[in-house]
């Protein structure tokens, strides 16, 4: 009996660590996407995904979409398409 558990132990031990180390942080990113995502307004500056630098000019959260202006003109994308990460450095306040 205790060498039936003796050997699952690796396997459950592994899964914690699998758990701890790679699945949590990547819920707990992909819940701070969605806040993000969430509290875009009009007129937030923004960088996308592909590195596009624009502002938002509408949100739609019916299809998820926004349209953001940029220097050529207005374009519409998905608000998963917005950076958290660039937009958020780029709304930071500069340290001097």
């Amino acid at each position: 009996m205790s060498e039936g558990i003796g050997s699952l132990l690796p396997f459950v031990l592994m899964f914690v660590v699998v758990y701890f180390f790679m699945i949590a942080p990547q819920m707990k990113r992909a819940k701070k996407e969605k806040k993000f995502a969430a509290d875009l307004k009009r007129g937030d500056k923004v960088i996308t995904k592909s590195g596009l630098h624009a502002k938002v000019l509408e949100l739609n959260d019916k299809d998820g979409s926004c349209v953001l202006e940029t220097m050529s003109g207005k374009l519409k994308f998905d608000k998963s398409a917005i950076s958290m990460e660039m937009s958020t450095k780029l709304n930071a306040p500069e340290k001097k």
